[in-house]
């Protein structure tokens, strides 16, 4: 099944370069004013890598010779030892008091790259087009993967727990979101030969990073000479860097995973008319109506209190006006028009229910227009989401309407993976982010992993 080796990756001169200084979350997180910040904390913060400036393609030249700098001065060196590096983030989860903090443990390493036709690595939602065609230019450029994807394993029994443990701590920090972070790195060659042969037990799920996994695969087949305007097929290693992506492991029985939900604000279209919709949705959801302009706090407790069981979400108008819809349990979906066409399993998430039944049935706004964001973005904050809207004006491009969802549930998630389908694009928000930085994988077809089980 899933094939993983140890990483010799870039590193950090942890005496010129602390890792609290230095780390930045995923590129898709970050705001204008993150990313200024960020680049004010530190000379050698991973963003200047990650989000690089320049004006066009110019800024993956940049990032390009900005490692190359990094690497030649010494800020980054290649750590010649194979190691997984054990991983811990401990927080408050949501809701919870001092005293409740959780740890999520999972460990870095290379995976093998497998298309998803080939069910070895599983995707569980549509992407955008942007941002591959951003990653992989800066991968071009930069022939270095500098944020971990994030992928679940199966572990129920607890397998790798004992091999994880072992390994000595590179760094303890805590970060301004209140999360506190352990790096370890793990060398033992029983605990590398032990960790990847219980992998290949699993399939792996990608909770966050597809549009960075999907990246990879492109890269990798454009240095197998395998892309259209190639001629001639490259003769790579089998253990070449090219072939792996770095990602983040966890195990998905874990029961305490969090995953936020991440919502949709529509923008742009020709009109929107809240009462219109909800007389076109009245066939298919019971409708809900508060009409005292609530708090994206008292919305999302409203939705959550309903609506616990059944694919339900509310919109909002820009007076303020709210209306939850929730789907009606006695309509039968095989016959409707666009749900008609979904696989059981998808016909139960609140995303799949949202995209096909509302956003496309309803108010036309088609898959390509959802993967350009052409009518539609993904906030996380809610608040902030539903301060734009009520702020907006008619004019072109103002946001029109926000629609708040519940958080997908892991084991919904891993359903539909399995079934072998996908949700809409930012279906899931898994809690805390990656950062990007701990480590840095190259992706030189010249250069190779070390494969443990190869030794075997």
């Amino acid at each position: 099944m899933a094939e993983i080796a140890p990483l010799t990756p870039l590193r950090y001169d942890l005496a010129r370069a602390p890792l609290a200084s230095v780390i930045a979350p995923p590129y898709d997180v970050i705001s204008a004013d993150d990313r200024k910040e960020l680049f004010a904390r530190h000379p050698y913060n991973i963003v200047r890598l990650e989000l690089p400036e320049g004006e066009g393609d110019a800024k993956y030249t940049n990032a390009a010779a900005l490692l190359d700098d990094w690497v030649k001065s010494g800020v980054l060196v290649r750590d010649p030892e194979p190691a997984f590096y054990r991983y811990d983030q401990s927080f408050l989860p949501p809701g919870a008091s001092s005293g409740q903090t959780i740890t999520r443990r999972g460990f870095l390493a290379a995976v093998r790259l497998h298309p998803f036709s080939e069910r070895v690595v599983l995707p569980h939602e549509r992407t955008l087009s942007g941002p591959k065609e951003d990653r992989l230019k800066l991968l071009r450029a930069t022939r270095t993967q500098v944020s971990p994807g994030f992928m679940l394993y199966s572990d129920p029994r607890g397998e790798l727990d004992a091999p994880l443990e072992t390994g000595s701590v590179l760094a303890e920090l805590a970060t301004p979101d209140g999360v506190h972070h352990v790096l370890a790195k793990v060398t033992a060659r029983d605990a590398l030969v032990a960790v990847a042969d219980a992998l290949r037990k699993s399939t792996l799920l990608i909770a966050d990073g597809h549009h960075r996994y999907e990246t990879s695969v492109a890269y990798r087949d454009e240095q197998e000479g395998l892309a259209p305007s190639e001629r001639q097929k490259r003769v790579m290693a089998e253990d070449a860097e090219s072939r792996y992506f770095m990602a983040f492991l966890v195990n998905g029985d874990d029961p305490n995973l969090v995953v936020f939900p991440t919502h949709r604000l529509i923008h742009s279209l020709p009109r929107f008319d809240l009462d219109e919709l909800v007389a076109k949705a009245g066939p298919l959801f019971i409708i809900m109506r508060r009409d005292d302009a609530p708090s994206a706090a008292e919305l999302l407790t409203w939705l959550a209190k309903e609506a616990p069981t059944h694919p339900a979400f509310v919109v909002v108008a820009r007076d303020g006006r709210a209306v939850m819809l929730s789907l009606k349990h006695s309509v039968d979906l095989a016959s409707h028009p666009t749900l008609g066409s979904l696989h059981p399993t998808l016909r139960k998430t609140d995303v799949a229910v949202l995209h096909s039944g509302v956003l496309e049935h309803l108010l036309g706004i088609t898959q390509e227009a959802q993967a350009k964001k052409t009518n539609i973005r993904y906030p996380q904050d809610a608040h902030a989401a539903l301060a734009e809207l009520r702020a907006a004006k008619d004019t072109d491009g103002s946001a029109q309407a926000l629609f708040l969802m519940s958080a997908t549930p892991v084991a919904q998630v891993r359903d539909v993976a399995e079934a072998g389908e996908v949700m809409p694009q930012k279906s899931t928000f898994f809690h805390p982010k990656v950062p990007t930085g701990l480590v840095l994988h190259t992706v030189d077809p010249s250069r190779t992993v070390a494969n443990v089980m190869a030794r075997q």
